[in-house]
């Protein structure tokens, strides 16, 4: 494959919004009229209350009791991916005090101050206002006025990516639908919580970004922006040369990293990443050292931070998760809410800067717990304080 030829500087700047237009959905300000009527003839479920008074009104960059100096992640940009509260969404709210479904979800986020989430799917406890599954045209209306009902903002989804290639066209209807739905909730990007490819070796990336080329494609004629989201193991080094093994295949690497390059032979105008800051601290502690194509052992430890400074524009999303250091798992770190361990991220977005670009995502995959049910929740409002109490370091 040859690698794509990246525009000027000023064409890079332009090219992720030129000609995007949606042709599916319904626009934001139409569709806001049409919100109390869906949500009153989708649903027979009890009413929980007024929409509360939210955080983040109160919320401003001088104010919340976080002291001077300037945010580095505006309020506007503070966000959840809700695989992180994935027990609260699915709890039966016939059961239990404690928020539960989509709708009471967001108006818990929404008070602590969230101003965007990213879903994980669009499933539900059955007995939730809506029904298990929103993911449909008339789900995702009824999923877009509670959004708006509290203030938030649909940020993305970790969701449908073909698994075929060439495409099926069973495969590309539904793909289409999901973007759909993403123009319905207002989304700016959709894209898939797996990496491009799991394996190692260049000819296979060289399919995946074909796949995705194609892929960002599509969606960009719905106006929406397709990302993957990386693992620690797709920042390990591609196997692109050496001598070869039994099968044919290169056994030593040039020393790029996997998705670097990947970035470098897709699309800028149509392919896009989020960065998971703490898997990509993991690979820097696993993937430090290589075998070159002569044999010799090179060292190269990864720059999580360099690598989104040098391509800014193509990481408009991260998820946001901090850990503790390990030495006996293997990753380097275990995971803990945000704010609450070793990644230094003051350092990290102080670093990439466009601050109104990048959109973090608080994520903590072991939130949820057993014997806890009211944790996941708790260790939210942990995470968007520790994140709203960061602050520019003055030099």
């Amino acid at each position: 494959m040859t690698p794509y030829s990246a525009p000027s500087r000023t064409e890079a700047a332009d090219a992720p919004d030129e000609g995007l237009r949606r042709t599916l959905g319904v626009d934001r300000r139409r569709f806001l009229s049409t919100c109390t009527a869906v949500a009153a003839g989708a649903v027979a479920a009890p009413v929980f209350g007024a929409a509360p008074a939210l955080a983040h009104d109160r919320d401003r960059d001088h104010g919340h009791g976080y002291g001077r100096g300037q945010v580095l992640v505006p309020p506007h940009k503070r966000g959840i991916i809700l695989y992180t509260v994935r027990d609260a969404t699915a709890r039966d709210p016939l059961a239990t005090d404690l928020p539960s479904g989509f709708r009471e979800v967001f108006k818990q986020l929404a008070r602590h101050g969230y101003r965007q989430v990213e879903f994980a799917g669009y499933r539900q406890h059955a007995n939730a206002p809506g029904g298990a599954d929103l993911e449909s045209i008339e789900g995702a209306k009824l999923l877009r006025c509670w959004l708006d009902d509290h203030g938030l903002r649909a940020q993305g989804n970790h969701g449908f990516i073909p698994g075929s290639w060439p495409l099926t066209t069973a495969d590309k209807d539904t793909f289409k639908k999901h973007l759909e739905i993403a123009n319905i909730l207002g989304m700016d990007h959709m894209g898939t919580g797996g990496d491009p490819t799991g394996s190692s070796y260049r000819a296979d990336w060289d399919v995946a970004a074909d796949k995705w080329n194609a892929l960002g494609a599509i969606a960009r004629r719905e106006g929406i922006k397709l990302y993957t989201h990386n693992h620690d193991s797709a920042y390990g080094f591609l196997l692109d040369g050496g001598p070869l093994d039994d099968q044919g295949r290169p056994t030593r690497s040039s020393g790029i990293r996997k998705l670097e390059y990947f970035l470098k032979i897709t699309d800028p105008r149509l392919v896009w990443l989020e960065m998971d800051i703490f898997w990509a601290h993991v690979a820097q502690y696993k993937f430090h050292t290589y075998t070159a194509h002569d044999g010799s052992t090179r060292k190269n430890v990864f720059d999580p931070a360099g690598l989104v400074a040098r391509n800014n524009k193509r990481y408009p999303l991260f998820h946001a998760k901090d850990g503790v250091v390990s030495t006996t798992n293997g990753m380097g770190y275990d995971m803990v809410p945000f704010g609450t361990g070793v990644i230094d991220y003051t350092t990290f977005f102080s670093r990439v800067g466009q601050r109104n670009y990048h959109n973090p995502m608080v994520e903590d995959d072991n939130s949820p717990s057993a014997t806890d049910p009211a944790q996941s929740l708790r260790e939210a409002k942990i995470s968007y304080d520790n994140m709203a109490a960061l602050r520019k370091r003055r030099r």
